[in-house]
Formats: C-alpha cells, structure tokens, sequence
C-alpha cells in the first residue's frame, strides 16, 4: 500500500499547493469510551473521518467516513473544532500536497440501544475499537490527532453545523 506522508510543524515540509476539507468525529458511547480507528498504513489510532467528497457537505462526510472506516452509523451532536494550521501538509502518494482544513465533530452512536461494535474496514482501518479516555494516552496518535482528541474530550459541544 502507497501511503500519504503527514507533516506537523515540521520545518522541512514540502509547501502546499492547496487546502484540503476533512471532516472527523469523535463518537462517544453511553459507557463514555471514544470510538478510535488503527490505519494500516501507519499504524497510528485516530479519529474517523476523511476528506470531504465534492458533492457532499461536511456533516454527510464525517458520517459516511465513520460507518466506512469503523461500521458504526452515528448522529451528530455538535462541533468540537476547526483546525487550519498551515504546518499541517500532507503529500499525497501522486505528489500532490495540501494543508489540511479538519472539522471535528461530537456525535453518539445512532443505533436504538447505542452498543454498536466497531469493526475495521481492512482498506483504510485495520482496528476500531471503543477506548476509555484514561486509556488514551498511551496510543500512538499523530500529534494533530492527538490535539482533536484532547479538545474533543474538554472542549463544550457547540451544536450549529452545515
């Protein structure tokens, strides 16, 4: 698998070329464990979501990027944050590169008794799983995820998104 390079605040970073939408979520059960996805190409735990398809807005994104990436349907609650650092570019495998625009949302499971199991999806994610906080810490996570996580978890639910 060709995998996409992430930089973060790295001095070194090839310039972006444009801006690139992603929407992710941060899916609490009633257990208040977060839902958290493993990639396979770099073995970092994370937040589901992705990049917003042309076409769709950043709320149907975030939705069809989690049932995608974990196979948990949710329903969205609020917005946790907007995350624009110019330090954060990725570089695609075609050599493109772009500074990554994230909205990050809170969200519960949709499911009537809100116990649904997370599974991987084997292209993008090869774990999903519900994860404490106070386990947390100790997961390998991007630092820029590791900042949606933190601010997630302590951040109030704003609750007007589009």
């Amino acid at each position: 698998m060709v995998r996409l390079r992430e930089y973060y605040q790295d001095p070194h970073a090839p310039r972006a070329h444009d801006v690139l939408p992603a929407a992710f979520a941060a899916v609490r059960n009633v257990a208040g464990e977060i839902l958290l996805v493993r990639r396979i190409d770099d073995g970092y735990w994370e937040l589901p979501g992705g990049r917003i398809d042309v076409g769709e807005s950043a709320a149907q994104a975030v939705i069809r990027e989690v049932a995608e990436e974990s196979g948990v349907t949710i329903a969205l609650t609020g917005l946790s944050g907007v995350y624009s650092d110019p330090t954060h570019v990725l570089l695609d495998p075609d050599g493109s590169v772009h500074q990554q625009l994230a909205l990050c949302f809170h969200a519960v499971p949709a499911g009537a008794d809100n116990t649904e199991e997370p599974r991987p999806d084997g292209i993008e994610t090869k774990e999903a799983a519900w994860c404490a906080p106070a386990a947390l810490a100790n997961l390998v996570m991007h630092p820029a995820m590791r900042l949606r996580l933190h601010d997630a978890i302590t951040t109030p639910h704003r609750t007007h998104f589009e």
